[in-house]
């Protein structure tokens, strides 16, 4: 279970998953509530390999199949689960309409965000959105982390390698999981990028041939 320590004090609202018990701190950001640690739930043993077709889970440098030893690990505790696109929408399979109360891989009230929702935070936040949510000095960001402030409480980490369970190198950038949005009839996947280079919150594609790979998932309250 991911407890909270001594540098979480001022952390005061925690929400606990009922189904692991991992506790999670959340932050109100404008008319928002986001939680401010990355999704950890981890239903099964992380893999590495497998059909595209099927849900995958990932922790970061860890290549073995056992559930309890991933989650002892320090990258399991600090950067959570990343979960391929089928295993963040929690099996739904592409569709052209999202049921409305979908709630995806995130716990009973809370749901992954939507394009319009990335959308509201940062117009709140303004245009160095990214500058405003990450995690403030040098212990996880590449120095010097130029402009964070984290002044929206959101503190965002770095995060996605460039394969699956490769363990974040120092210069890695973050990759904050995935929106679904209906676009031409057709089923888009996006994700938003945060890093320490650009102010800008940034909506990019996931092509096809890479929804295998795993990315952060931050889940925001019904």
């Amino acid at each position: 279970m991911v407890t909270l320590d001594t540098a979480d004090s001022e952390w005061y609202d925690v929400f606990e998953d009922s189904r692991d018990h991992q506790l999670y701190p959340y932050v109100t950001i404008g008319s928002q509530v986001w939680m401010k640690r990355n999704l950890a739930y981890l239903p099964e043993a992380p893999s590495d390999s497998g059909p595209d077709t099927d849900p995958r889970y990932y922790v970061y440098g860890f290549e073995r199949t056992n559930v309890a030893e991933a989650k002892i690990t320090a990258n399991y505790y600090t950067y959570g689960v990343l979960y391929n696109w089928l295993a963040a929408m929690n099996g739904l399979q592409a569709a052209t309409v999202i049921p409305a109360a979908y709630k995806c891989i995130c716990p009973d009230g809370w749901h992954l965000p939507s394009n319009a929702e990335w959308v509201d935070l940062r117009t709140h936040l303004g245009i160095e959105s990214s500058h405003k949510m990450r995690e403030t000095g040098t212990t996880h960001w590449t120095a010097p982390n130029t402009g964070a402030t984290n002044e929206s409480g959101f503190t965002a980490l770095p995060g996605v390698g460039a394969t699956p369970v490769q363990a974040p190198p120092p210069e890695l950038k973050f990759n904050l999981l995935v929106d679904f949005t209906e676009e031409s009839s057709m089923f888009a996947v996006f994700y938003i990028d945060i890093n320490d280079v650009s102010a800008n919150l940034r909506r990019l594609n996931v092509a096809a041939d890479s929804r295998d790979y795993g990315c952060s998932v931050r889940c925001i309250k019904d």
